[in-house]
This record gives structure tokens, C-alpha cells and sequence, in this order.
């Protein structure tokens, strides 16, 4: 009987196939084959026939006629045929396997037969995979396979103590002492002559190499004894290895891991830094997005050695290869600062201007995000309106709002893309806002950049109406629009207008526009003489990060400021239905809860108001009542009883400080202040601190009180609580208490610890009496 295929050939007929009828055939026609080789006690091709039903198998059709067959592969005294049946073996069984021959494979690490050795080598790295327990047994003869002068050996024991080094923290630990040893074999490799035998592209064993440094990498992590004794050896594998061909790229490219990884010197990371620009001009498309990718992991601690390629960064903007693109963006923004903003907006605008929808969102929101001058506002949101993503109309109104001398530029530039196309909602939405806050400097003309444009009032208001009652315009658009013309309200004459268009909209079938028209419908008939200090221009918005603006409240598509607490920007809003959880910490429906989202803003000239236009969440309970004029027993109205009072005593008037909770590591603090205009209204500051080795971050914290109490939560300064009492999150609390009874509250905590979320419930009872007396 003729020799049967063999397998390669078996997959290369397959793959000739062209239909799937005609694949059955052949896969029938080879199973009739090894049926009958079965049939002759075929012993010679057994293992072949076995290994060409294995692959059908794979291929879904029926081999269950081969099982008696592997069974006879077993009992076989040939290694080929053990070979194929091992593939058979479950993990059970292989696991076994590994715990009886480890004994024997760690003789085998001592015998004088270097072959033996390297294979006895690469088996102990497979048992420790399945059975990292038995590492231990290979520990003392992996010690001196390192004083092997045979490269195949000492390739294999590096990977052996790599295996043991990333399993155990112990070997780790055990294995430092060996470092000064692999330095030196790294050395003679680089420093010895042309070797035939192990030469790849004129460099000496670059496998081993690559093997060494990665071993290094693993041993100098966190090691400062370990880091300087490698040191040197880096330093010459980067300064004397080949860049021409791709085996020096590969070495050079470890190399420079294994320099970020370790504690290495400053002048040696530079060097590292340095390597990755060369590769930023390399030909190759995956060297150049290796090197990009690498700058990007290391741009915030050596940020200024990757300042240094800004250029070559700049330049990847324009590769066709979209991954590269993407990266180069990526790393262009975490370059920019406030010496090199100018130069790199340039760039960015450009490429934003040129590039791909796709990139345009992310492009757009990083402009915003880095930009320190208004200069860079010219183009982002026209050229990218549609695309950008709903963080960048809050950093832009931002951004907008800080640059006071470039306020009259920006609402005329913005008027006329308002003019041109509407249809690009989030610029329209920067736009309403500017010409609310803006309108009398456009109608004005006082702009000096460039040429004034004659605008009257009359012609602002048909645009903004022109908004509310377009198709184009989103809801959200159409509240800013609304709000837009009330503020205009104060800043044009024309007030009997506006008074109409508001009064439209008070029975609007949008909830959120009904809402906002009769609350300002309610601004013009009963606070009128309260109205311009409330529609009052926006104050600077005070920032927390150097390089881009703080996250901006935003409210029911509206961003507004009043506020209490000037010093501490929030950064975050809590949810509304998050007073609706709180309904059922006493027990009941009996607990009014406020949560309310405000922004900070200094005192105006009428006194620290709450702004009607900070959007009030009012679910879970009426409202709070601060004018005594108010019965308790009736819905106050949001604004009722507001003066041109300060809203606190500026002392806390003789009233201790409380400890309200203190549990793993986070303490909460209640400092105490009387309201002026109502002294039924207390105003508790909580002051959260953390001890712990982490940042508490995600920080909310919730309240809520019997229901003959009213309560008002204001915004955190922030939702990160930061470690070891470096700092702390405060809060503002109002609670009205007009029958003076003892004050009580049961308080939620939620944050996220290393991770994992915690979640705390707690009551407070033991106020001061001078706290609610």
C-alpha cells in the first residue's frame, strides 16, 4: 500500500478547494484512506493519520473513528508517536504529568549535555506555567545555568528565571543578587567580535539580548540597588547597537523600556527619549507608531526631553496611516503649555481643518481643553461644529468667559457663524450664550480686531427668536436661546419685547422651556428690582488645572454661576435623582430633600443672591423658605424672601465644630454659620478629609432630614478626596428650621477606594444646641 500524505500536503489540497461540496469530497475520500490503513495494523504512518484527523476534527467533520487508534499511540515506544497523543491530554492529565517529571527535568538541568540542558531548561518553563508551586525545584540548578558559555543554554535559563521572577515575588526577590552576572554576559555580547554561528545582521545573539533586558526590566523595577548597578550597561546597549537594520531597532526598543521601567538615572531616560525621536523618522509605519506610543506613556514624568521632538511629533499629523495620526494627536495635546500654545494651535487648527470627521470630535474638545489665549477661538467651533462632543460647549464658554479682552471679538465673530448656518447645534448653543452675555459690546461695535459690524437690537432678538421656533434647534439649544434673550433684558432697551417672547413660552409643551419662561415671568412681575443683579454679566471662572480649564457645571443644557463659595469651583453635579434615594433613609416619603448644582460667583453689586438661573433641582421637596413673611405651611416660591442681605454671618457666632463621621480613614467635619436674612436657617460646612494611602475619588455626599426640617445641598469643591489629609472637599448645607426643634440627620457617603466602590450610611444626632437653638 502506497505511503499516505502527509499532513502539510492533506492542508494544501483542502485549501484548493472551491466550494464546500467539493472539500467534503476530498475529506471523504482521505478518511476511506486511513480507514483502511487502520484496517492493515498500519503502524509506520499511525501517527501521521492521527495528526491528519486531529486537523479534520478542527475543520468540524467526524473523526471519532481514530480514538482506539490514539489509545495505541500511548502504548508506542517511538517519540513521534507520544508526541501526537500528547496533543489529546486534558489539563488534568498534563498537570499530573508535570508533577511526576519534574524530578527528572531538574536532573536533567545538570547533565554535562548542553543540549539536554537547553530542552530541560524549556520543559521546566512549561511545568512552572501549569504548576507554579513546583518552581521551587529548579531554583538551585537555575543558578548555574547562567555560568554557561553556550548560547542556547543561557537563552533558555532566561527565560527561565523570567517565568520565576513574574510568578513569584520571593524568586524576584532572590534572583536582584544575579543582576551584576547578567550584566556581564550583556556586555560580552556586545562587546565581542563577529560570531558566525549566532551573528543576525551584524549583532551578536540579539535573541539573548532581548531576553537579558527584559530580565533586567523585571529585576530592576523598584530597586534602586538593582537600577544603578544596570545602569552602565544600558547606557552602552543605546549608544553602541546598529539602528540600520530592524534586529538594532528591536534590542534598542527594549532597551528603552527597560530604562523607563527602572529607577534609572535622568541623563539615561533623556537618552531613552532620544532613541524614540530617531524612530519617529524611521521608514517603518509600526517603528514610527512603537515610538509614538512610548512618548505618550512617558510624556508627564520627562516632559521636557519629549519637548525637545515637539516638531517630529507635529509632522506624524500628516501621515496617511490613520493609528499614527491618532497618536501623534494624542501626544501633540499633552506637549502643549503656556511657552508653546501659539505654535502648537497653529498646528492643530490646521490639522483640524484638514482632517477626518472621525478625528474632528477629539480634535475639537482637545483645542478647547489646552487653549490659555482666545486667539485659538477663531476657528474650532466653526470648522468642527458638528462633531464636537458636549464636554467643549461648557470649556468653551469657559475659555470665552476668562478672556475679558476678547469678548466683543468673539460674541461678533460668533453673531456671524450664526448668521451663515444654524445647524451646528453646539455652536449655536456657544453662540446664544455669548449674545446673552455679550450683546451690548456687538450692538455697540466696540470690537477692535477687526472690523466692526453695525447691528441693532431689533436684529439680535429675530435671531435668537428665529432659534426657539427653528426645526434645526435642539432642545438644549433652544433653552440657551431663551435665557440668552432674558439676560438681554438688562442690556437692551427692549424690555416690553422680551416680556412677550418670555410670556410665549410659559406654556410651552417642553417642560424644561415652560419651566425656565415662568420663572422669568415671575423676575419681571414680582422681583423686578432684583432682576440686574441677577442677569448680571459672568464673573472669571477660577481654574484648577494649568494646562486647560476646570469642568464646567452644567445645568439643564444652561452654564451659569451664583453662588455661595467663591474659593472652591465645583467640579462636579451631582444627580438629580439622587435626592430621590435619600427619600427612604428615615424611613418614608417624609424626608424633603434639596439637591441643588451651583457654581461659584463673587458677591454683585446687589449681594450674594441664589441666581434663578442656576436651575434649582427641586425633587424630593418643596422649597426652602428663608423670608420669615412666608408661612411654613405654603410652597414658598424660589426666590420668596430674598434681600440684598449677605446670605451668612460672616463669624460662626460662638458654635463648636462636630465630628459627624469617622470610619476607614474618612473623617467628616460640620462647622457651623446663622443665615442673616433668616435666622431659622442654619449653614453647615462639611470639611471631608482622607488618611489613607489613596485618593478617595467619585466622593458624593448625601443628607437628608425629618420632615419638619428643609435642606439644601450646594456643589462639592470637587469629588476626589485627597490622600494622606493633603487636602479636603467641601460642602455647603442649609437647613431651615423654623419650629426650632433638635436637628437630626442621616447622612450617605459614596466614593471609590482603590478601585473597589464603598458605600456608608450614618446618622448624626449630637449637634450643638446653639446649631439649631
Amino acid at each position: 500500500m502506497p505511503a499516505p500524505i502527509r499532513l502539510r500536503e492533506l492542508i494544501r489540497t483542502i485549501r484548493t478547494a472551491r466550494t464546500q461540496a467539493e472539500e467534503r469530497e476530498m475529506i471523504q475520500k482521505e478518511c476511506a484512506a486511513i480507514r483502511s490503513s487502520f484496517r492493515e495494523e498500519d503502524n509506520t504512518y499511525r501517527c501521521r493519520n492521527v495528526a491528519k484527523l486531529l486537523y479534520m476534527h478542527m475543520l468540524g467533520y467526524p473523526a471519532h473513528f481514530g480514538q482506539l487508534e490514539c489509545l495505541k499511540l500511548i502504548a508506542s515506544q517511538k517519540f513521534t508517536d507520544k508526541r501526537i497523543e500528547n496533543g489529546n491530554n486534558d489539563t488534568d492529565l498534563i498537570i499530573e504529568m508535570c508533577r511526576d517529571l519534574a524530578g527528572e527535568v531538574e536532573k536533567l538541568l545538570k547533565t554535562s549535555n548542553s543540549y539536554l540542558r537547553k530542552k530541560a531548561a524549556l520543559c521546566a518553563v512549561h511545568v512552572i506555567r501549569k504548576v507554579p508551586e513546583l518552581m521551587e525545584m529548579f531554583l538551585p540548578a537555575t543558578k548555574n545555568l547562567l555560568s554557561e558559555k553556550n548560547h542556547g543554554v543561557l537563552h533558555t535559563s532566561v527565560v527561565l528565571l523570567t517565568e520565576m521572577c513574574e510568578r513569584s515575588p520571593d524568586m524576584l526577590t532572590h534572583f536582584r543578587k544575579l543582576v551584576p552576572q547578567l550584566v556581564r554576559i550583556l556586555k560580552n555580547l556586545i562587546m565581542s567580535g563577529y560570531s558566525p554561528e549566532h551573528d543576525v545582521s551584524g549583532i551578536s545573539d540579539p535573541f539573548l539580548q532581548v531576553r537579558i533586558l527584559r530580565l533586567l526590566r523585571i529585576l530592576g523595577k523598584s530597586d534602586d540597588d538593582s537600577s544603578e548597578a544596570m545602569n552602565d550597561i544600558l547606557a552602552q546597549v543605546a549608544t553602541n547597537t546598529e539602528t540600520s537594520k530592524n534586529v538594532g531597532n528591536a534590542i534598542l526598543y527594549e532597551t528603552v523600556l527597560t530604562i523607563m521601567d527602572i529607577k534609572s538615572e535622568s541623563g539615561l531616560r533623556v537618552l531613552a527619549i532620544n532613541i524614540l525621536g530617531r524612530f519617529l523618522l524611521n521608514n517603518d509605519k509600526n517603528i514610527r507608531y512603537v515610538a509614538l506610543t512610548s512618548l505618550l506613556k512617558t510624556v508627564q514624568t520627562d516632559h521636557n526631553a519629549v519637548q525637545r521632538h515637539r516638531s517630529t511629533i507635529v509632522d506624524c499629523l500628516k501621515d496617511l496611516d490613520v493609528s499614527i495620526k491618532r497618536r501623534a494627536m494624542e501626544l501633540s495635546f499633552a506637549l502643549v503649555n503656556g511657552n508653546n500654545i501659539r505654535g502648537m494651535m497653529k498646528e492643530l487648527l490646521y490639522f483640524l481643518d484638514s482632517c477626518d470627521p472621525e478625528f474632528k470630535a477629539d480634535c475639537a474638545s482637545g483645542v478647547f481643553l489646552a487653549a490659555e489665549k482666545r486667539w485659538v477661538l477663531q476657528n474650532p467651533t466653526i470648522n468642527a461644529g458638528s462633531y464636537v462632543r458636549d464636554d467643549s460647549v461648557p470649556n468653551l464658554i469657559q475659555l470665552i468667559t476668562n478672556s475679558v479682552e476678547m469678548h466683543a471679538y468673539t460674541v461678533q465673530r460668533l453673531y456671524k457663524a450664526l448668521l451663515d448656518d444654524i445647524s451646528q447645534q453646539p455652536l449655536v448653543q456657544v453662540a446664544s450664550w455669548c449674545i446673552g452675555e455679550y450683546g451690548d459690546l456687538l450692538v455697540s461695535g466696540q470690537c477692535e480686531e477687526e472690523e466692526p459690524i453695525q447691528v441693532t437690537e431689533d436684529e439680535v432678538l429675530d435671531v435668537l427668536e428665529g432659534l426657539l421656533v427653528s426645526n434645526l434647534s435642539a432642545p438644549v439649544t433652544r433653552g440657551y436661546s431663551l435665557t440668552a434673550i432674558m439676560k438681554l433684558s438688562t442690556r437692551f432697551s427692549s424690555v416690553n419685547r422680551i416680556k412677550k417672547v418670555v410670556s410665549i413660552y410659559g406654556s410651552s409643551i417642553d417642560v424644561e422651556l415652560q419651566q425656565r419662561a415662568v420663572e422669568y415671568n415671575a423676575l419681571f412681575k414680582k422681583y423686578d428690582h432684583m432682576r440686574p443683579a441677577l442677569l448680571e454679566r459672568m464673573p472669571i471662572m477660577e481654574k484648577t488645572a494649568t494646562n486647560g480649564p476646570t469642568e464646567i457645571v452644567q445645568t439643564n443644557g444652561e452654564t451659569e454661576s451664583s453662588a455661595l463659595d467663591s474659593k472652591h469651583p465645583p467640579s462636579i453635579t451631582q444627580p438629580t435623582n439622587q435626592a430621590n434615594d435619600l427619600l427612604d433613609l428615615l424611613g418614608g416619603n417624609d424626608v424633603p430633600v434639596i439637591q441643588t448644582a451651583l457654581p461659584t460667583k463673587p458677591a454683585s453689586a446687589g449681594g450674594e443672591l441664589l441666581d434663578l438661573l442656576g436651575d434649582l433641582s427641586l425633587s424630593g421637596g418643596p422649597t426652602p423658605a428663608p423670608a420669615p413673611s412666608v408661612p411654613i405651611s405654603q410652597t414658598p416660591f424660589l426666590l420668596d424672601g430674598l434681600s440684598s442681605q449677605p446670605l451668612f454671618n460672616d463669624t460662626a457666632a460662638g458654635i463648636p465644630p462636630m465630628t459627624a463621621y469617622n470610619k476607614n480613614g474618612l473623617k467628616i467635619e460640620f462647622t457651623f454659620e446663622r443665615s442673616n436674612p433668616n435666622p431659622n436657617i442654619s449653614v453647615i460646612t462639611i470639611h471631608a478629609s482622607n488618611s489613607t494611602e489613596a485618593d478617595m475619588t467619585d466622593f458624593v455626599f448625601q443628607a437628608a432630614v425629618p420632615k419638619t426640617f428643609q435642606l439644601q445641598l450646594l456643589s462639592p469643591s470637587s469629588n476626589i478626596v485627597p490622600a494622606l489629609n493633603q487636602g479636603s472637599v467641601t460642602q455647603v448645607i442649609r437647613v431651615l428650621n423654623p419650629q426650632k426643634q433638635q436637628l437630626r440627620m442621616r447622612i450617605k457617603l459614596t466614593y471609590t477606594l482603590k478601585g473597589a466602590p464603598v458605600q456608608d450610611l450614618a446618622e448624626v444626632n449630637n449637634f450643638p444646641p446653639q446649631s439649631w437653638q
